[in-house]
């Protein structure tokens, strides 16, 4: 029996669960973080494909294309559905991230940025502190559970060799893009009002007191302020995150659906 005839039988299904669970370290929160070697996510793939794949083969019975060229369709298929669970979470926590940038905009630190090595791109400050929080609650709150949840019920809503490709889903990923500007908008707005209002006030004091040096009273004001809504507005934007993971929850499900 050569390869490809083993393909054909349980090795297809391993290998294609496989795939499907490894797109979801490729993007995904906390799994795809770049600063997780790339064997130890590989290697966490590897054994949560050799824990499901005794149900998943069990329930599934596929054949396996009679071409090459098919199987490798299958394959791309599969790490789709996986990188779809990943990119919904990915997406909706970037609104934190596009917050924390309005957010340093305003206060005056859009200058200074930082290292971020999850992502291995620069963040911003704010933005930083409010990301590596969202992600303390996120594993305190087991949602990195969820998404394997989230992962072994996509076998049951999307059988190996069954993904369907719908009009809407391309429809649904930019909306879920443009959420994250709505999204963000909303988490800068207690910082963006106040420095508004500061500005608004130091306009005024410009006004009535030429003599003041505007500049070099505004700027420490701007950060004075922004620093001290945002010790306000943190234990609001703990409770806030709930409702974060909870559309995430919901996301996933409605993409599901949507590629069922």
């Amino acid at each position: 029996m050569d390869f490809y005839e083993l393909l054909q039988n349980h090795a297809a299904v391993f290998l294609l669960m496989l795939t499907r669970i490894s797109g979801i370290f490729l993007i995904a929160p906390f799994y795809g973080s770049q600063n997780i070697p790339i064997y130890f996510r590989a290697g966490l793939a590897f054994a949560i494909t050799m824990v499901m794949f005794p149900v998943v083969d069990q329930n599934t019975a596929i054949e396996a294309p009679p071409s090459l060229l098919g199987y490798v369709i299958n394959v791309i298929s599969e790490l789709f559905v996986g990188w779809l669970i990943g990119f919904v979470a990915y997406v909706t926590m970037q609104a934190v991230n596009f917050a924390g940038k309005m957010m340093d905009m305003q206060a005056g630190f859009a200058v200074v940025n930082e290292m971020d090595p999850t992502s291995g791109q620069q963040a911003p400050l704010i933005g930083s502190l409010l990301y590596y929080l969202m992600l303390i609650v996120f594993l305190t709150t087991n949602g990195h559970h969820m998404l394997l949840a989230a992962l072994v019920r996509s076998f049951d809503a999307i059988p190996l060799v069954g993904l369907h490709y719908d009009n809407s889903l391309a429809e649904m990923i930019t909306d879920f893009t443009a959420g994250v500007f709505v999204t963000g908008v909303k988490i800068a707005l207690p910082i963006t009002f106040a420095i508004l209002i500061t500005n608004v006030s130091l306009g005024i004091l410009a006004r009535t007191m030429p003599q003041l040096n505007i500049f070099v009273v505004g700027i420490p004001m701007q950060i004075i302020v922004g620093i001290f809504v945002l010790a306000m507005i943190i234990p609001f934007y703990i409770l806030f995150l709930d409702v974060l993971f909870n559309e995430i929850y919901g996301n996933i499900v409605i993409v599901l659906r949507a590629i069922q």
